[in-house]
């Protein structure tokens, strides 16, 4: 069977790169933005609010916005599920994980995970553009528009905005050389440059597996693809790698 075929391959393997997307999160509860029926479908404009040029023209309409786009109220009672549980118990295993998330909301830390690429960054923290003072989730949730206490400027969270430069790229590509497997769970890898990263996976010679709902269009360049529910696969690779 496939996926005994993948723990077997799993189990082997010294060094695991994973590359995470909003599917891992979505048995948390949190929605996945990009699907046929995610939250980004519902207005197109979003990507407009969500740019780094909305947020320096219009500071209190985008913190507005943010907030209810990223259900940022919601954020610490969302819970690791069993996907970010069977990565850290990867790293149980005396296995070197590192992760390469695009999700923003922490889970992995939350799970334990102790190497993390947060490659889109993190709902966790927001930073002054001014004075570069940091500033925790608390501060962003109890203010309206959280203006920072040093300079009074509109702090920005430290997530990527539209028009941000990706600055993990050239990490999240030096995790990769250094792993012998390349395991990707729950993206449709529909955002560049993370959709790179299994190019570059397989330009090294690295193995590849995909586990994704529904087909990417880059299934082509994996050695295993499978589709299906990401949290059933994952209780299955879990009998196979317990047997």
């Amino acid at each position: 069977m496939q996926l005994k075929r993948i723990a077997e391959r799993i189990e082997k393997a010294d060094h695991i790169a994973v590359l995470t997307g909003a599917g891992v999160s979505t048995a948390s509860g949190i929605p996945d933005f990009r699907s046929s029926t995610g939250l980004w479908t519902e207005e197109l404009s979003r990507e407009e609010y969500m740019s780094s040029d909305y947020f320096f023209s219009h500071p209190e309409d985008f913190w507005k916005k943010y907030k209810e786009i990223f259900r940022i109220k919601l954020l610490q009672q969302y819970e690791p599920n069993e996907v970010h549980q069977f990565i850290k118990e990867l790293e149980n295993l005396k296995r070197k994980v590192s992760v390469i998330t695009q999700n923003v909301d922490g889970l992995h830390k939350k799970a334990g995970s102790e190497r993390i690429i947060e490659y889109h960054g993190s709902l966790d923290e927001a930073h002054c553009p001014g004075c570069g003072d940091t500033y925790s989730l608390d501060f962003v949730l109890n203010h309206e528009v959280p203006l920072c206490t040093t300079c009074a400027k509109a702090i920005k969270p430290n997530v990527v905005l539209f028009g941000d430069l990706i600055t993990e790229h050239d990490a999240a590509e030096a995790a990769i050389d250094g792993a012998d497997l390349l395991l990707v769970l729950g993206t449709s890898l529909q955002v560049t440059p993370f959709s790179f990263l299994p190019d570059y996976a397989a330009s090294r010679g690295v193995f590849s597996i995909i586990i994704n709902k529904e087909p990417t269009i880059k299934n082509y360049i994996f050695d295993e693809v499978v589709l299906g529910d990401l949290t059933t696969a994952v209780r299955e690779l879990k009998t196979y790698m317990q047997s």
